[in-house]
């Protein structure tokens, strides 16, 4: 299964048409709404473990400073296919908190990450450094050929992704980029209708809107503030936070194409709480015969992941994870039933326990292919917003 290719029962050539697409659809609809209240909820089903056998999948932690690092900490005790073997963190207290909150062994906690490497042997990296950090960890553990997942997103520059792209392939190790909207279900459902059921023809125009009120709005830990509000570090702001999401998914929809050209604004609505970098950013990415606009703020009044995809002749609007709309032509809105991912594909852990177990070849937006060419797009919204004029890429 190749991530980008959700599986799927065959279509004929010419895909399903509406008609039968929203009778198939009532019916599954149905089948849910008697099921409802057997239902689990997806956050516990997403947290269920990949089938297979075998040993567990050796892990270490690399970074405490990413505030992602406690939820997906959670989920990894609850499970029988990984193992914690290490945690890598430069700073004592932090290392030291996190071990006693989490009942962590002292002689699992390591300052020094070659160290952490040669001692516990993991298979596998998860990153949550700060962004600029995501180099230097992938190029050390390229080194003991040790695979490697961070969070999005992959780099701060151009520059630094195929840094890192290098090490990769020096190293032959793998590297994946995690995005909470990878895992949606109903982004599956829009790769489904837009590829495998050629649902309205070509894409035409993708928007993407990400992001929440703002870090330090929501609470924050001040580990991970004193990164993200540093344009070193971080990259920008709201841009490399909130914009990389967008970025990732159009090159995901659009099979990895570049865009020929890249206009970006930001601005500082916030100065006194974001002094070093924008709070609001606007991208436009241009391809040949289609557009994709990504907004991503911290100034939105709630949290939001939406994301609308139009093609010659049909939109589908997904809202968060679980719920997407469709309309054709001359035809009234749907709600669309939405299916879970495949088992090694529901989740970040399940996804990389895959990869690194041979079951699966990265593809789609967990991919470094895609992640470099995110790179670019947000190197280049950079550059455009800095200097109030478009920057070329190289198209595919």
């Amino acid at each position: 299964m190749l991530h980008p290719s959700p599986s799927s029962r065959a279509t004929t050539a010419n895909g399903l048409s509406y008609h039968a697409l929203l009778r198939r659809s009532a019916i599954v609809l149905a089948m849910a709404l008697v099921l409802s209240a057997l239902v689990i909820p997806a956050s516990s089903v997403r947290a269920q473990a990949a089938a297979p056998g075998g040993p567990p999948l050796r892990i270490a932690i690399a970074g405490l400073v990413h505030g992602h690092v406690r939820g997906h900490m959670t989920a990894m005790v609850k499970r029988t296919d990984v193992e914690l073997v290490g945690v890598y963190e430069p700073d004592a207290a932090l290392r030291q908190t996190f071990a006693e909150t989490h009942t962590i062994d002292a002689a699992k906690m390591f300052a020094d990450l070659d160290r952490l490497i040669t001692t516990a042997r993991p298979e596998a990296l998860v990153v949550y450094t700060n962004t600029f950090d995501h180099l230097k960890v992938i190029e050390i553990a390229a080194k003991h050929g040790v695979h490697v997942m961070v969070e999005k997103p992959l780099a701060v520059s151009t520059a630094h992704a195929r840094a890192i792209e290098a090490a990769a392939m020096r190293g032959k190790i793998h590297v994946l980029v995690n995005y909470e909207t990878t895992w949606y279900r109903s982004h599956r459902a829009i790769w489904r209708l837009m590829h495998e059921e050629k649902t309205g023809g070509r894409i035409r125009k993708i928007v993407a809107m990400d992001g929440h009120f703002g870090p330090k709005e929501i609470g924050t830990q001040p580990e991970f503030f004193d990164w993200l509000s540093d344009p070193v570090r971080n990259g920008a702001g709201a841009l490399y936070d909130f914009g990389c999401y967008g970025a990732n998914i159009a090159t995901w929809l659009l099979d990895n194409e570049r865009p020929i050209r890249v206009t970006a604004v930001t601005q500082r609505n916030k100065p006194a709480i974001y002094p070093k970098v924008d709070d609001e950013a606007t991208i436009v990415m241009e391809y040949t015969g289609a557009q994709a606009i990504v907004q991503a703020s911290w100034n939105w009044p709630d949290h939001r992941k939406d994301l609308e995809v139009y093609t010659e002749s049909a939109a589908a609007w997904a809202t968060g994870g679980a719920a997407l709309r469709t309309k054709l032509r001359g035809q009234p809105v749907a709600d669309v039933p939405v299916e879970d991912w495949p088992v090694d594909e529901q989740n970040a852990l399940n996804y990389l326990t895959a990869v690194v177990r041979g079951r699966l070849v990265p593809s789609g937006p967990t991919s470094l292919q895609n992640n470099v060419i995110v790179s670019e797009i947000l190197d280049a919204a950079r550059e455009s917003a800095k200097t109030g004029h478009a920057v070329m890429l190289s198209g595919k």
